[in-house]
């Protein structure tokens, strides 16, 4: 029998246990990726709590924040004005007089609660990827070319000490829409606060890069997939469907090279399509094709979304919006949210900065939907995904090595399977365990036995 070893929660939630204050992040020498000022690899494994800073109390929040750290995930992703009337969750408006250009500023008002969040994020070892307006708020006309400039100086004083934090522009919106507000913004926090990394947050099913890959306030790219099936994508400007891993590959290959993103995937908990909350609900296995897809084709990390979660939804208040089932303290628990942190163990088990998306390593056709098998590779190791538990063949001889060590890693427990050792030549085909189907979702790990490497996963 193959040996099991099992990256479990209990060693993760040791290692996050120990979480210190962050320092700051920066992008990588090979503009791939990120990492902090020390050298050390940052995987960015994100959640989107929309909003947190309205809707959550002090207890509330220390109970979200608990929990994603406990799971591992390192950026909260919150907007900081929904709307202009935006208010805390005791009542205190964040602006005078609905102007972002006058943020309301009473002891103990919407800002400090903000700064209090932020803190917390910190002794968590957490980041907060903070939107300063949604994309309403500019549609709308509140915040505009007469106010922009006052507004992003005051965030960018307010926070530029603070290392936790990265600034997201846009929200939900097409970068051909206001276009110079949010280059007003992007630039005026960059000159403001040149510590912090920059992106922006672009409509549903289209990328920063369209509209601002040459900006030099945008640091990475960021882009949203969205929620559509295939057959629902039939307006969006590349018609990609559930294929997230399209977005990645166009943007890594993009000069200058910037690193990449998926900021927003199909939610968990969410029905397909959106709108009509008579479709099926995105489960677990969809989130977690949307996140190994996208890391494997280049990004440098991923955000997870659930649809109780984002808007933290309760039982019995307002309806809700795209129809959550239940409410926020439950969904926390929602079991795609807990397998995220198994992706981002992978990943930091393996040598992270020299790894490069390479289909070529897969030597039948890859497959097409949820059948697509996508590669990467690291100069002694090679990590291949299927999402359906279909066989893999492998062209060996792309890596280091004489003789292989390969492995099954599961993304639903982080568990690795040995396979057994191999010469590195030729072609073999490996074949995951169980019956090929949706949710049979299996990562093969190829390493040189020469590293030896650790077992997938752990470190």
């Amino acid at each position: 029998m193959h040996k099991y070893f099992l990256v479990g929660a209990a060693l993760l939630t040791a290692s996050i246990a120990t979480a210190q204050t962050p320092g700051r992040i920066q992008v990588s020498p090979n503009h791939h990726f990120l990492q902090y000022q020390d050298g050390r690899p940052f995987f960015w494994q994100g959640d989107t709590a929309w909003l947190l800073f309205e809707r959550l109390d002090r207890a509330e929040t220390e109970q979200y924040l608990d929990n994603r750290q406990r799971k591992g995930f390192t950026v909260i992703q919150a907007m900081l004005l929904h709307s202009a009337n935006a208010r805390s969750a005791s009542g205190v408006a964040a602006l005078v007089e609905n102007d972002p250009g006058r943020p309301n500023l009473p002891a103990g008002g919407y800002w400090d609660h903000v700064d209090w969040v932020v803190s917390q994020a910190a002794a968590r070892g957490m980041f907060v990827a903070m939107v300063p307006a949604w994309g309403s708020v500019v549609k709308g006309g509140q915040l505009n070319l007469g106010n922009v400039v006052a507004y992003a100086t005051s965030l960018a004083h307010r926070y530029r000490d603070r290392p936790n934090v990265v600034w997201i522009c846009g929200g939900d919106t097409p970068g051909d829409q206001n276009t110079e507000v949010w280059k007003k913004l992007g630039q005026t926090l960059k000159a403001e606060d040149p510590g912090h990394l920059i992106t922006f947050h672009p409509f549903g099913r289209t990328q920063s890069s369209a509209w601002f890959h040459n900006e030099p306030w945008l640091d990475f790219n960021m882009f949203q997939s969205g929620h559509d099936r295939y057959d629902q994508d039939t307006t969006s400007p590349h018609r990609y469907g559930e294929d997230n891993w399209r977005y990645v590959q166009d943007d890594y290959a993009r000069t200058p090279p910037k690193p990449v993103v998926d900021g927003e995937p199909s939610y968990e908990g969410i029905p397909q399509g959106l709108h009509d909350t008579t479709q099926p609900l995105w489960t677990d296995s969809g989130v977690r094709r949307y996140a190994y897809w996208s890391v494997f084709a280049g990004a440098f990390g991923h955000t997870y979304g659930d649809n109780a979660i984002m808007q933290f939804y309760r039982t019995g208040a307002a309806k809700g919006s795209y129809g959550p089932r239940k409410p926020w303290t439950e969904a926390l628990d929602d079991p795609g949210a807990g397998q995220m942190q198994f992706l981002k163990a992978l990943m930091l088990s393996r040598p992270y900065f020299e790894r490069v998306p390479d289909q070529s390593l897969i030597g039948h056709q890859p497959g097409t939907q949820h059948d697509f098998v996508l590669a990467t590779r690291g100069a002694g190791y090679l990590l291949a995904y299927t999402a359906t538990g279909r066989p893999i063949e492998i062209r060996m001889g792309a890596i280091s090595g004489e003789r292989v060590q390969a492995w099954w890693y599961s993304p639903r427990d982080g568990s690795a399977q040995s396979i057994g050792t191999f010469d590195n030549r030729g072609m073999r085909t490996f074949s995951p365990p169980g019956q090929p189907g949706e949710g049979n979702d299996w990562v093969l790990v190829v390493d040189d036995v020469a590293r030896k490497f650790p077992p997938p996963g752990s470190r």
